[in-house]
């Protein structure tokens, strides 16, 4: 624990402090910018245009060789991939846009013919003499263990770029996410917006290839997005949200990693954002099963609070075991089964409310008014005071209760 403290508090090495750094700021960038694809039904486009890159490593590697340069020059590489995954991702949108294909079918199509290009295109270099040591193996799960300042900077100023275009975009991005025929109506080239979303998951997937791997860097624009819709029902608040959710995975995956030095980062930065996930889906205040389950018992319990009075006020006999154990608990009944006087009095109010739904659907002829009654909602929290005053009128003095149950 006290190695994994200093990790954390970037006291293991400088290595071990760069890696983080770059890894949380990698992670930031994937998570906002996957946020919009997550919006948009398009989480795995993400993960064709990450396979697309591979066949660019390749290529690039093959052209600086050939031109005398140093096949191995990471900026040399990720520009390859990016232009790779450029063309990936215009052979994706034109498949979908022109032929009768599903998008599903399209990426499936995309990600299976460029991965395969790319593996043979590694092949082809491992028998080359200036390819043995060439380590490009390591786009394909990534490698820290040499990651230089210039490296970290590169993440840092790509990521800084995409976040920045991601702040410009972010209006039409999000009606184009939930509305794109409004969006055309209102003048937007929903096209180009689309185009422009899954090339910031491409600059991500670019920049992050060295660090986490083609593989791996789809889970980084994927899965803190979706933690994040846990937490949150506005759009500004889960990008930013995603985006924090993927730098604490990347931080805290990388600080991990460093106290590991036989685990692979990339990996674990991975495993890191699904414990991220696995927490939120079960305990997020407002959509974790944790809070599901809550709401279920209580609803449960309103519905047989419910039923048991109406048996109260008419006089029969309650045989459910839950049932039972609701009124006692609130001290309805007693342990015999007899009603109590707050018993009575809220059996006997019970009974009257669900004579006043039938007044106020009579009163008012609104169809859409028994919708809103669900038995439970009390009416008050319908109508108002006088109302209720007009159909107790109609029904006449209450009747009390009966007392057994």
């Amino acid at each position: 624990m006290s190695a994994l403290l200093d990790a954390l508090t970037l006291g293991a090495g400088y290595n071990a402090a760069l890696v983080a750094v770059g890894a949380g700021l990698l992670g930031f960038s994937a998570g906002s910018a996957g946020s919009f694809l997550f919006l948009r039904k398009r989480a795995l486009v993400s993960d064709a245009v990450a396979h697309a890159t591979l066949p660019g490593v390749g290529i690039a590697f093959m052209a600086m060789v050939a031109l005398g340069g140093d096949g191995r020059n990471l900026a040399g590489l990720l520009a390859g991939s990016a232009l790779s995954a450029w063309i990936g991702l215009l052979a994706l949108e034109w498949i979908t846009r022109r032929t009768r294909l599903s998008e599903d079918a399209a990426i499936g199509a995309v990600l299976s013919v460029f991965f395969g290009l790319g593996i043979v295109l590694l092949t082809v270099i491992q028998t080359m003499g200036a390819g043995r040591q060439a380590g490009l193996e390591d786009f394909l799960l990534g490698a820290t263990a040499g990651m230089l300042w210039s490296d970290a900077m590169l993440i840092a100023g790509g990521g800084a770029l995409v976040l920045a275009i991601l702040w410009l975009l972010r209006r039409p991005l999000t009606l184009v996410a939930f509305d794109p025929d409004y969006a055309a109506a209102a003048g937007y080239d929903v096209r180009r917006i689309d185009l422009a979303a899954m090339g910031l998951g491409m600059a991500v997937t670019v920049i992050g290839l060295k660090l986490v791997g083609l593989v791996l860097i789809v889970a980084l624009l994927i899965i803190p997005p979706v933690t994040a819709r846990f937490w949150t029902e506005r759009t500004n608040r889960m990008v930013w949200t995603a985006g924090a959710l993927g730098a604490v995975s990347g931080y805290v995956g990388a600080a991990i990693s460093a106290t590991a030095p036989g685990l692979p980062t990339g990996p674990l930065i991975v495993l890191t954002a699904a414990a991220l996930f696995a927490l939120s889906l079960l305990f997020a205040p407002a959509r974790g099963l944790a809070s599901a389950l809550r709401r279920h018992r209580r609803f449960q319990h309103r519905v047989h609070r419910r039923q048991g009075l109406l048996s109260l006020a008419r006089g029969e006999v309650i045989h459910d075991a839950f049932t039972l154990r609701v009124l006692r608990a609130e001290g309805l009944i007693r342990p015999d089964g007899v009603a109590t006087e707050a018993g009575r009095a809220a059996a006997a109010k019970e009974a009257r409310d669900e004579r006043r739904w039938d007044v106020a659907r009579a009163v008012h002829q609104d169809t859409a008014l028994a919708g809103r009654y669900d038995g439970l909602t009390p009416i008050e929290d319908v109508f108002t005071p006088d109302e209720i005053a007009e159909f107790d009128r109609r029904i006449g003095p209450p009747h009390a209760a009966g007392g057994h149950a």
